[in-house]
């Protein structure tokens, strides 16, 4: 009888191959499974095409060991298929294990998940792009997706420094990228509702609602309820920074834990500097290209964006229990 096979795809630039090797032969051997399959990304396969060769050789689980764009493109190529995917998170971001609450910086229980754990059904975002000269393309996206200021945020983050500190390096990023955006015009549907428009510096499409550092952008989103969930950043007046920042940190990081918060919330409602949209789709369209990003990753500029949920397209593997 064949015994059961996983495969790991793994990032040489953010991995300790040693380490990880000895901690995944003895886990597949405690848990009687067969010998690993072995994949390394590279620059010219991010991970898609190795996690196709994963899933023809008949790997149960592939394991992704790297950054948020490793953990992205296995998931694209995992798409709608039976075969789950495990983490072991490696890299500055890890925004899928943080908003799944998956081990961080546990080696062995992060390996031990991949054969032991729960399956966790959750959903895929899908971004189809259209280029300013017209060439379109479609990716997934785990956690979010983002126009305007974010994006150039991660295009202007310096990679030195974010190597030595982690996600704080995006700080000096989003110094750097406040005084070069420009508020922008965006014209958007909901689902299949009219088109409107609004003057935003960000907008970002969440499957999941965390950041780096446990910042939470998107309170109410949920990475399995068939939902996207939109946050528009408009900040307006010379204080519109300040705004944002204490309705993004106090509202969401306080207010919204208790029933009193969140009617506290309704009453002061109007004239927002984050404005939240939720709906199965969302599209939006710019005059002027901006920057894009899907999931922390830097994916050039767009012109329109037509993103959608593929509802329970991903299994992930999860800590049993």
């Amino acid at each position: 009888m064949r015994k059961r096979q996983a495969a790991v795809i793994y990032n040489p630039t953010k991995v300790d191959i040693t380490k990880l090797k000895k901690s995944v032969t003895e886990a597949a051997k405690r848990a009687g499974w067969g010998p690993t399959l072995w994949f390394e990304t590279t620059t010219q396969d991010a991970g898609q095409g190795v996690t196709g060769s994963a899933i023809r050789r008949g790997a149960e689980v592939v394991i992704a060991a790297g950054g948020d764009g490793t953990v992205r493109a296995v998931a694209e190529a995992l798409r709608d298929s039976s075969v789950a995917l495990a983490l072991v998170p490696s890299g500055t971001g890890n925004l899928l294990a943080r908003n799944l609450e998956l081990p961080l910086s546990n080696l062995e229980a992060s390996v031990a998940a991949a054969f032991t754990g729960d399956r966790r059904t959750i959903d895929l975002g899908i971004a189809a792009i259209v280029r300013p000269d017209g060439d379109r393309e479609e990716h997934v996206f785990l956690v979010m997706a983002g126009l305007g200021l974010d994006a150039k945020m991660i295009k202007n983050t310096n990679v030195r420094l974010k190597r030595a500190v982690g996600w704080l390096a995006y700080v000096d990023g989003i110094a750097r990228s406040i005084p070069q955006i420009k508020p922008v015009r965006v014209q958007y549907r909901v689902d299949n509702g009219s088109a409107r428009s609004m003057n935003v510096h960000t907008i970002i499409v969440g499957n999941c609602g965390v950041l780096p550092g446990g910042f939470l952008l998107m309170p109410d989103a949920k990475p399995d309820d068939g939902i996207l969930d939109v946050a528009a950043l408009r900040p307006r007046g010379p204080f519109g920074w300040a705004k944002v920042w204490r309705q993004l940190a106090w509202e969401n990081g306080v207010l919204r834990k208790s029933a009193l918060g969140r009617r506290i919330i309704e009453l002061t409602k109007d004239a927002r500097d984050v404005t939240y949209l939720t709906g199965r789709a969302f599209s939006m369209h710019v005059d002027i290209p901006q920057e894009f990003q899907l999931d922390g990753d830097q994916f050039g500029e767009a012109l329109s964006v037509h993103t959608w949920v593929d509802a329970g397209a991903l299994t992930v593997k999860v800590p049993a229990g």
